[in-house]
C-alpha cells in the first residue's frame, strides 16, 4: 500500500523534478555495503511485487539483547545538491508476533549520513556511533507484519542538507528489530528547463532547506525582447517555478506561437509595428508587404501617410480640388466662398490655401499679390470654406487660387490641386480730406486749401465742397477742381462750418471732418483785412474755443439731468465720473470717438473663431500696439451687409464700454471703424463665460474660491451703480472668468436690442423690449423700472448661480410660471451646501420692495465679512430657511415620479452617468438606495462634487422609501 511519499515522488519523476543519486531497486549483482558487526545486516537476493530480483538487506536478531547493528552505503556523489531526499522501502515484523523474546525487541531503526570530500570510509572508520554520523531521523513503519501474513512494504522519504562536501554515505542503525530493506534511493529536486514570458529559464536545483527559493536568471527566446527588468524566476523547495518576475515580448514583425513559447515571424501581406503580446494584423487599406517579418506596410503608388500617422493607419491620397467656388467682389475687397472636395483622400485634417495673383490686363503675366494685401481670418491652414479678401488694388485684375491640402499633400511631389477663381476690383471711391487751412478772408468770402486724400483710390475729378452759416444751418455747396476754393457772398463777422469730399470715377468720398472759419468784420479794404488777418484769426479762434467749452460743458449738463434727473444730482460728489447714454448724442459716431480708441487694422491679427454673437463673429486674436507688447484679445466684428442702424447698436456697446475703468469690468482695448471688418477689440478672457465655466468644473472649488468670485462681480457691480449705470441683463452668461478666475462684468448694452427669436426662451418680451425674465426683478417685468436695485434683484440670482454651480434658476418652469410664482414670494432655495450667511443674502437680494433691498457697497462688505470670517460659511443652509416654498424646493426630487433611473439622474443634473449606472447593473432605485461612495468610484464617478450631489439625493430616496414602506406588524 503505498504513501503519500511514493505518490509525490511518482509525480516529481513524471515532471521531471526529481534526480536520482542512488537507486538500489534496479541493482541485481551485490550491493556490497558495509556491516559492523558481521553478524548484523545480512545481505540476501529476493524479488519484489513484480517478481524482479533484487538485492536487499535484513537483520532479525531479536533473541538478543543489546543490539547496535549498522549498516554504510557505498559512497555517493552529491553533484552540487544542498538537500538530498532518502526514499527508503522496508518492512518490519511485529514484536507480538515474535514468541519467547526478551522485552528488547524494536519495530524502528535510524537514519544517519556522513559527509565526506573523499570516499575514505572503512570498515573501522568513521566509527560506528552517532558521532562523526549525522542523524537523520528515527524511522518506524506505518504497518508490521506477524509470521501468518506476508510481509507488508513501508515507504518513507525523508530529507537532509546543507550539504557542502564531495559526497556522502547513508548509514542504518538497527537495535533490535526484524526487519528488511528492499529499496533505498537517494535522489535530489529541480526545476526543470522551463519558458515562461517568452523567456528561457535553465535548470536549477533547489535550495538546501525546504522554504528556500533560488533565483534563476532568464533570457527572451528567439526574436523576442525584454520589457522589464530584471528577468527572473523563483525556483521553491519542491521543485516548482514561482510566478516570474520580468517578462519579453515579441519584437516588432514577429508574433506569439506554438502556446507563446516561440516568436514567428510575419507572413506575407501582414505586419506588426511594435513588440507586444499582440498578432501579426493585415496590411491596412492602400498598402502592402511581400516579405516576412514586417514592420510596416509600404504605401502603394500615389498613396501616402504623414509623418504624424500611426504605422498601422491607411494610406491616403491628397484631396480633389474645391468646388463651385462663388465671388464676391465689393470695390477693392472680396468675398470667396467655395464647396469641399469631391474626394478628400480619405483624411479629416483638410485644409485650405488662397494664393493671391495679380495679372496685367493682358493676362499674361501674373505674379504673387503684395505684402499688404489682408485676409480674414486667415490666408493658409483655413478649415472654413470662405474668406474675407481686403486692400486689394482698384481696377486690378486678379486670380486666386484656392487649394485643398491634407496631411499628405507634402508627399505629393506634384503641385496641390486648386480651383482658380478670376476677378476684376472696382474702384473704391477716395477716402476723406484729412485737414483745411484758411488762406485769406473778407467781410463776403474765404480762401480755404486742404490736402488731398491719403487713398484717392483713382483720378481725383474734382472736389465738392459744404459750408453753412452757423446760426441758420442752411446748406450750400460749390466744387471746384483743384484742391483751393474761395466762397463768396458770405456775412461779415459770422462763423461758417465747411466740409470737403473728392470724386472719382467709384463717386464721392467721405466729407472730411466739419471745420469752423470766421468772416472778418466787413471795412471796405480787403487789404486791411490780410493785414489784420492774424489777429482776427487770434480772436476767432479764442472766441472759438470759448464757445466750445461752454457748449460742451451745457451738453454734459443736459445729459446728466436726463440720465438721473435734478433730484439726483446732490448723490454724488464733485469730480465724481458719471457715466454718458452714447444714444443722447445726435450723431452716435461722436460717441464712439470720444469713448472708444481707434485702432489701426495692422494691429490686429484674428487667429481663430471662437463663437458668434448677435451681429457677427467672436474671434480670439492678438494686439500688438506701438510701444507695447503683444497680448491676446477678443475681438467681435459687426458681419458683412450691415445696415447703418446695426452698426451703430453695435459700437454702443464700445461706447459704454470706453467709459468703464475697473478690474471687475471687462476692459475695452479700441475700436475698428476705419476698416472692414468693423470691430470691437476687447482683453481676453480664457475661461470664457461663468455659467458654463462653473458646469465643466462642478464641484471642484471651496466655498471660500466661490465666494471670492462673487465678491468680483459685487465688487464691479459696485463701480457701475456709483457711475449711476445700469446693466439690466446681470447674469452668469455675462460674466467672464480669466485664468487667474477673476470674474469680469461685460455684455452692456446689448441685451436691449434683441430682436424676437422664439427659439431664445431666454429674453422674453415685455411692454415692447425684451427682458431676461428668470433674473429680472418684478418691478423692472411689469413697469420698466430698471435701477440699480433691480441689477441688485439680478445680483442674487447670480449667486445662486454660483453656489449651484450653473444650475438654470427655476430649472425646467416656464417664464410665466416663474413670475407668478415670484408673484406670490416663492423664492430660489439655497444651493446644495450652500452656507446660510450666502442664501440669507440672495433672500436680502430678492426683497419686494426694491428701496429695502441692499446696495452693492453693502454687499461688497458683507462679502468681505464672511471671507474674514471663513467660520460663518461653515453653517450650512437648509431648504426650509428664508421664504422658500415647497413648489420651488428642487432640491429633493421624489423617485417616484420617475420610470427609470436615468431619468432621476436627469433630473438631479447627473445625466451624464446614466451609462455608467446601467453597466454597472444599478438599473433599479432599490438597488441605486444601496449605493456608497465606493460604489460611485468603482464605477466611474471620480470628481467629489458629483459624488457628493449624488449620495445626496440617494439619501433622500432612502428617506422616501423609508416614508412609503408599508407597516411590518
Amino acid at each position: 500500500k503505498a504513501g503519500a511519499g511514493t505518490w509525490e515522488a511518482l509525480r516529481g519523476m513524471l515532471t521531471g523534478r526529481f534526480e536520482t543519486l542512488m537507486d538500489t531497486k534496479w541493482v541485481t549483482s551485490e550491493l556490497a555495503w558495509t556491516a559492523h558487526p558481521e553478524t548484523g545486516w545480512e545481505e540476501v537476493s529476493g524479488y519484489d511485487e513484480a517478481m524482479n530480483p533484487i538485492r536487499t538487506y535484513q537483520v532479525c536478531n531479536v533473541q538478543e539483547a543489546n543490539q547496535n547493528n549498522w549498516l554504510r552505503t557505498q559512497f555517493i556523489q552529491r553533484r552540487d545538491v544542498q538537500r538530498v531526499y532518502v526514499e527508503l522501502k522496508f518492512t518490519v515484523r511485529d514484536c507480538n508476533s515474535i514468541p519467547n523474546i526478551p522485552g528488547s525487541c524494536k519495530e524502528t531503526f535510524n537514519l544517519f549520513y556522513y559527509e565526506s570530500d573523499t570516499d575514505s570510509a572503512s570498515a573501522s572508520s568513521p566509527f560506528w556511533m552517532e558521532n562523526p554520523y549525522i542523524k537523520v531521523d528515527t524511522i518506524a513503519p506505518d504497518e508490521s507484519f506477524s509470521k501468518l501474513e506476508s510481509g507488508r512494504m513501508n515507504t518513507k522519504v525523508r530529507s537532509f542538507g546543507p550539504l557542502s562536501k564531495n559526497g556522502f554515505y547513508l548509514a542504518f542503525q538497527d537495535l533490535g528489530a526484524c526487519m528488511s530493506l528492499i529499496s533505498v534511493r537517494a535522489f535530489y529536486k529541480k526545476c526543470s528547463s522551463t519558458i515562461a514570458g517568452f523567456a528561457i529559464f535553465p535548470e536549477t536545483l533547489t535550495g538546501a532547506e525546504p522554504t528556500s527559493l533560488v533565483i534563476a536568471p532568464g533570457t527572451c527566446i528567439p526574436n523576442a525582447v525584454e520589457v522589464s527588468v530584471p528577468l527572473k524566476l523563483y525556483c521553491n523547495g519542491d521543485g516548482e517555478w514561482m510566478v516570474p518576475v520580468g517578462a519579453c515580448t515579441c519584437a516588432a514583425g514577429y508574433e506569439p506561437a506554438m502556446k507563446e513559447t516561440q516568436c514567428q515571424a510575419c507572413g506575407p501581406g501582414t505586419f506588426k509595428s511594435k513588440q507586444g503580446e499582440g498578432m501579426c494584423t493585415p496590411c491596412p487599406p492602400n498598402s502592402r508587404t511581400s516579405s516576412g517579418a514586417a514592420t510596416l506596410c509600404t504605401c502603394r503608388n500615389n498613396y501616402f501617410r504623414a509623418d504624424t500617422d500611426p504605422p498601422d493607419s491607411a494610406c491616403t491620397s491628397v484631396p480633389t480640388a474645391p468646388r463651385s467656388v462663388i465671388s464676391n467682389v465689393n470695390e477693392t475687397s472680396l468675398v470667396l466662398e467655395w464647396s469641399e472636395p469631391r474626394d478628400s483622400g480619405g483624411r479629416d485634417d483638410l485644409l485650405y490655401n488662397v494664393i493671391c495673383k495679380k495679372c496685367s490686363v493682358e493676362r499674361r503675366l501674373c505674379m504673387r499679390c503684395d505684402d499688404n494685401v489682408e485676409f480674414v481670418p486667415r490666408q493658409l491652414g483655413l478649415t472654413e470654406r470662405h474668406i474675407y479678401i481686403s486692400n486689394l488694388m482698384a481696377h486690378t485684375q486678379y486670380t486666386f487660387e484656392i487649394q485643398a491640402v491634407n496631411g499628405v499633400s507634402n508627399k505629393n511631389p506634384q503641385s496641390p490641386q486648386f480651383a482658380s477663381v478670376n476677378i476684376t476690383t472696382n474702384q473704391a471711391a477716395p477716402s476723406a480730406v484729412p485737414t483745411m487751412h484758411l488762406h485769406g478772408s473778407t467781410g463776403s468770402s474765404m480762401t480755404l486749401s486742404w490736402e488731398p486724400p491719403k487713398q484717392p483710390n483713382g483720378i481725383i475729378l474734382d472736389y465738392e465742397i459744404k459750408y453753412f452759416e452757423k446760426s441758420d444751418g442752411i446748406a450750400n455747396t460749390v466744387t471746384s477742381q483743384k484742391n483751393m476754393v474761395r466762397l463768396e457772398g458770405l456775412k461779415p463777422n459770422s462763423a461758417y462750418t465747411v466740409q470737403v469730399r473728392a470724386r472719382t470715377v467709384a463717386g464721392y468720398g467721405q466729407y472730411s471732418f466739419p471745420m469752423e472759419f470766421r468772416t472778418p468784420v466787413e471795412d471796405g479794404s480787403s487789404s486791411k483785412s490780410f493785414q489784420e488777418l492774424p489777429l482776427i484769426v487770434g480772436s476767432a479762434t479764442a472766441s472759438l474755443v470759448f464757445v466750445i467749452a461752454v457748449v460742451v460743458i451745457a451738453i454734459v449738463c443736459f445729459r446728466y439731468w436726463l440720465l438721473v434727473g435734478w433730484g439726483a444730482a446732490g448723490a454724488h460728489a464733485p469730480g465724481m465720473k458719471v457715466y454718458i447714454d452714447p444714444f443722447t448724442y445726435e450723431d452716435p459716431n461722436e460717441a464712439v470717438r470720444e469713448f472708444a480708441k481707434e485702432i489701426d487694422i495692422s494691429c490686429v491679427k484674428i487667429e481663430e473663431v471662437i463663437g458668434a454673437g448677435e451681429f457677427g463673429e467672436v474671434c480670439r486674436g492678438r494686439l500688438k500696439l506701438p510701444g507695447r507688447r503683444e497680448i491676446f484679445v477678443a475681438i467681435k466684428t459687426l458681419k458683412v451687409g450691415y445696415t447703418e442702424r446695426q452698426r451703430r447698436d453695435f459700437l454702443s456697446e464700445a461706447s459704454i464700454m470706453g467709459q468703464f475703468d475697473h478690474p471687475n469690468i471687462i476692459h475695452l482695448e479700441g475700436v475698428v471703424t476705419k476698416s472692414r471688418p468693423v470691430m470691437i477689440v476687447t482683453e481676453f478672457m480664457e475661461n470664457c463665460a461663468l455659467d458654463s465655466f462653473l458646469r465643466l468644473n462642478d464641484g471642484q472649488f471651496t466655498v471660500i474660491q466661490l465666494v471670492g468670485m462673487l465678491r468680483g462681480i459685487a465688487a464691479g457691480m459696485k463701480y457701475l451703480s456709483e457711475m449711476n449705470y445700469v446693466h439690466r441683463d446681470l447674469a452668469a452668461r455675462n460674466i467672464l472668468v480669466n485664468s487667474n478666475l477673476v470674474c469680469k462684468v461685460s455684455d452692456f448694452g446689448l441685451s436691449r436690442f434683441l430682436e424676437d427669436d422664439p427659439s431664445d426662451p431666454t429674453y422674453t418680451s415685455s411692454l415692447g423690449g425684451k427682458i431676461p425674465i428668470r433674473w429680472t426683478a418684478p418691478e423692472a417685468i411689469a413697469y420698466r423700472k430698471f435701477t440699480s436695485a433691480s441689477d441688485v434683484w439680478s445680483y442674487g440670482i447670480v449667486m445662486w448661480e454660483v453656489m449651484s454651480y450653473g444650475e438654470r434658476p427655476y430649472w425646467d418652469m416656464s417664464n410665466q410660471d416663474v413670475i407668478n410664482a415670484v408673484e406670490q414670494d416663492y423664492r430660489l432655495p439655497p444651493p446644495m451646501d450652500c452656507p446660510t450667511a450666502l442664501h440669507q443674502l440672495m433672500l436680502d437680494c430678492w426683497v419686494r420692495d426694491r428701496n429695502l433691498r441692499p446696495k452693492f457697497a453693502q454687499i461688497v462688505n458683507t462679502l468681505d465679512k464672511l471671507i474674514r470670517n471663513a467660520a460663518s460659511l461653515k453653517v450650512i443652509a437648509s431648504v426650509q430657511s428664508g421664504v422658500s416654498q415647497p413648489l420651488l424646493d428642487r432640491t429633493v426630487p421624489d423617485y417616484t415620479t420617475f420610470t427609470t433611473v436615468g431619468d432621476w439622474l436627469d433630473a438631479i443634473k447627473m445625466g451624464r452617468y446614466k451609462e455608467n449606472f446601467v453597466n454597472a447593473g444599478f438599473a433599479s432605485f432599490d438597488l441605486v438606495a444601496q449605493m456608497t461612495a465606493e460604489d460611485l468610484l468603482r464605477i466611474g464617478v471620480t470628481l467629489a462634487g458629483h459624488q457628493k450631489k449624488i449620495l445626496s439625493s440617494i439619501q433622500d430616496m432612502r428617506l422616501q422609501m423609508n416614508q412609503t414602506l408599508p407597516v411590518q406588524v
